[in-house]
Order: C-alpha cells, then sequence, then structure tokens
C-alpha cells in the first residue's frame, strides 16, 4: 500500500515540529541565548520539512525491505 503525498507532508510537519523543540532547546543551551535558539529552529524547521518530505518520497518508491503481497485468484466462469 502507497501513502498519499500528503500523509507524508503532515509526517514530516509533524517531526519537524519535534525536532525543532530538539534543536531550540540544544541551540539555546549552547548560546545561552533565546533569539538565536529561535533563529536557528525556525531556519531549520523549513529547510527539514523539505528534506524530509523528499526523503519519504524516495523511499516510497524503493522496494527494499518490502514483502510482495500475493496477488488474489481470479474466479472469472
Amino acid at each position: 500500500m502507497a501513502d498519499k503525498h500528503y500523509r507524508s507532508i503532515v509526517k514530516a510537519v509533524s517531526w519537524r515540529a519535534t525536532g525543532s523543540v530538539d534543536t531550540l532547546i540544544i541551540s539555546y543551551l549552547i548560546t545561552g541565548k533565546l533569539k538565536w535558539a529561535l533563529t536557528i529552529s525556525g531556519v531549520e524547521l523549513f529547510t527539514k520539512i523539505g528534506l524530509y518530505y523528499a526523503h519519504e518520497r524516495i523511499w516510497e518508491k524503493l522496494s527494499f525491505g518490502r514483502i510482495k503481497e500475493p496477488t488474489k485468484p481470479s474466479f472469472d466462469i
């Protein structure tokens, strides 16, 4: 079963929201400046959504690690 494009976009946004909070905290701990931390996490939020979406769509096209579902028999008379 293949995923729709909007599923990949929603997954990318939800994952990046989580990742951006992590980046915000780490950036603040390293710089000690909230403005810098917000800037860093804000920029990477958008760049990484695009990268994740592209990554997700490429993996959707690969058969690596997938098991083919058996075809259902046809009962034509």
